[in-house]
């Protein structure tokens, strides 16, 4: 049924084949776990079906950059949605503001090739450049061999458009701590409930030491305002 229900929807390859699912089954860590099904959305309206489609058939989702991280980040008894092969381009770059739009599937190494003419360079500059996306650099909050001086990449993302597990679109940026009381839909009760968390934990701040990088955590005290 999900097989199916993706095919006649995806406009990407969906493959639930024996060897799709064993290739897909490891990354760089040490684990190995099947997945129950792999899709490569071609557009982001395919995205859009694959986590309606996900919903409807209670079934996890998890998302797959380049494989390189080492804890297992990208195996489990999931549908996985592998970004690199399609969602992968740079949409826009703004010079003045020393900032990038970019699809999460690109290569930090291809994202930095196509920002050189410009002079410029993304800082966040981890040891598997060569091969890791930059979402999946983004789900891990990477750092790299820079970090103390640039930053890691809660540092240096401004904003993320995201579709959430029931369709909805939502952009997280700055304004996600607003918490506006007059916006009665779904994404703004989101927001109201991230910034109550980040309220709530706020106390938190005082109980981490003051180190140059930390990266470990769901760095909750992080929602909290400044």
């Amino acid at each position: 049924m999900l097989e199916r229900s993706l095919k006649n929807n995806v406009e990407g390859d969906v493959l639930f084949d024996r060897f799709s699912l064993g290739r897909y089954s490891t990354d760089a860590s040490i684990y190995q776990i099947e997945p129950v099904g792999v899709v490569i959305p071609k557009t982001e309206a395919d995205l859009q079906a694959i986590i309606e489609i996900a919903a409807e058939e209670s079934v996890a989702l998890l998302p797959r950059g380049g494989g390189t991280s080492q804890a297992g980040q990208t195996v489990g008894r999931a549908l996985v949605v592998d970004f690199a092969k399609h969602l992968n381009d740079v949409l826009s770059v703004s010079e003045d503001a020393g900032a990038c739009i970019v699809q999460p599937g690109i290569v930090l190494d291809e994202l930095n090739r196509r920002l050189k003419p410009k002079g410029v360079w993304f800082p966040v500059d981890v040891s598997t450049a060569a091969q890791c996306t930059i979402g999946g650099m983004t789900g891990n909050n990477s750092a790299g061999t820079r970090s103390l001086r640039y930053g890691i990449m809660r540092d240096r993302v401004t904003a993320i458009d995201a579709i959430l597990h029931d369709g909805a679109s939502m952009r997280f940026d700055a304004s996600a701590s607003d918490g506006r009381v007059n916006d009665l839909s779904p994404q703004g009760e989101l927001k109201r409930d991230l910034a109550a968390m980040g309220a709530r934990y706020a106390p938190l701040k005082a109980a981490f030491p003051e180190v140059s990088r930390r990266v470990g955590g769901y760095n909750i005290d992080a929602l909290a305002p400044n």
